[in-house]
């Protein structure tokens, strides 16, 4: 016996190591087990699943399930008990500790620093108590293409209380959104208190209320977000606003032209992107225009290039600059847009 303790055999009857559940089973079978089945397992005798036969020392005999289930259910309604007094003890020393401040001591402030909406209601109730404890400023971007009639048609009621507040809007969009003329309107019915202004693309949506506290999305499709109120990360968007709107261009201004006869400057903005390799989907979707839309422009570009396929398409693109910013005040000559392809180059496998 010596060797097979319970420390080979850590577990209690109501999870029984393999060997102890087959003797065991066989025993509940048959009525006995032999005793030399059981050495092999003395913790079946060690928690009183087994015991000897007083008619056959030789032989073991079950304890009932019965009476084991009865044992088992009694330890864990005494754990349960104990569990319980310690929960009510734990409480009554915090509580005691609790007073000793005077209510001094406030729960720190990252407790509230970060809070996740889950839910549309959940995260317009938080934005409505925010625009009505605003009394300062309102920064926000919008990214997407034209903004809905009924999506500006909802906000207008707000925006007109802010304003009559003395709150101050300024708002970037991207450059699609010039082409919606309800978003024209919107800004003539709020006058001078609100400003918007417009990118190629913008970030993700953001919202931030007296620079103290910010709503950004915190899944794919806007139905969670994050309410941040942690004074450093609301100070890190508004700086991320503050220099997007310094390269952005007022809805009151025309876009500047891309100095390239040809080329629009949204075709200039997809050239860029298809430079660094990104798909039309992904380009729309940056650019807030729909993939059918973004292939037209596409097409427009590769037939002004010159170029016959998407990989032709990428060198001419290259070779006119249209890979990064303007080349302004180099020096260099633009690239002819109706030159010959130095070779045919083979057609990309997509066809993209």
């Amino acid at each position: 016996m010596a060797g097979h303790g319970t420390d080979e055999h850590p577990h209690g009857a109501d999870r029984l190591c393999e060997a102890g559940d087959r003797v065991y089973s066989q025993a509940v079978r048959m009525g006995h087990v032999p005793r030399e089945d059981a050495e092999a397992v003395p913790c079946l005798v060690e928690l009183a699943l087994l015991h000897p036969d007083p008619d056959d020392m030789d032989r073991l005999v079950p304890t009932s399930p019965l009476e084991v289930m009865t044992r088992l259910l009694r330890s864990v309604d005494e754990e349960v008990s104990a569990s319980q007094a310690r929960v009510g003890t734990a409480v009554a020393a915090v509580g005691w500790y609790a007073g000793l401040d005077g209510g001094r001591v406030q729960p720190p402030a990252e407790s509230t620093a970060i809070r996740v909406l889950d839910g549309l209601q959940r995260i317009r109730a938080a934005m409505d108590e925010a625009t009505e404890a605003c009394t300062q400023e309102v920064l926000a971007v919008q990214p997407g293409g034209i903004r809905r009639e009924d999506e500006l048609r909802e906000g207008l009621h707000r925006g007109l209380e802010m304003c009559r507040r003395g709150v101050r809007m300024r708002d970037l969009y991207t450059h699609v959104a010039r082409h919606g003329q309800g978003l024209h309107s919107y800004m003539e019915l709020m006058g001078g208190a609100a400003e918007a202004r417009t990118l190629d693309e913008v970030v993700e949506r953001l919202i931030v209320f007296d620079r103290t506290v910010a709503f950004i999305p915190a899944n794919a499709d806007r139905t969670m977000a994050l309410e941040i109120r942690h004074p450093a990360l609301v100070e890190y968007l508004v700086t991320v606003f503050e220099r997007l709107w310094r390269l952005a261009v007022p809805l009151t201004s025309p876009i500047p032209a891309t100095g390239i006869e040809g080329i629009s400057h949204r075709e200039r903005s997809i050239a860029a992107l298809l430079a660094e390799g990104h798909q039309d989907a992904v380009i729309a979707e940056r650019l807030g225009i729909s993939v059918r839309t973004c292939r037209a422009h596409i097409a427009r570009l590769s037939e002004t290039l010159g170029a016959a396929s998407r990989t032709q398409l990428g060198v001419r693109i290259a070779q006119a600059g249209l890979d990064g910013p303007p080349r302004s005040g180099t020096g260099e000559k633009p690239f002819p847009l109706n030159a010959p392809a130095v070779a045919p180059l083979p057609e990309s496998p997509t066809g993209r």
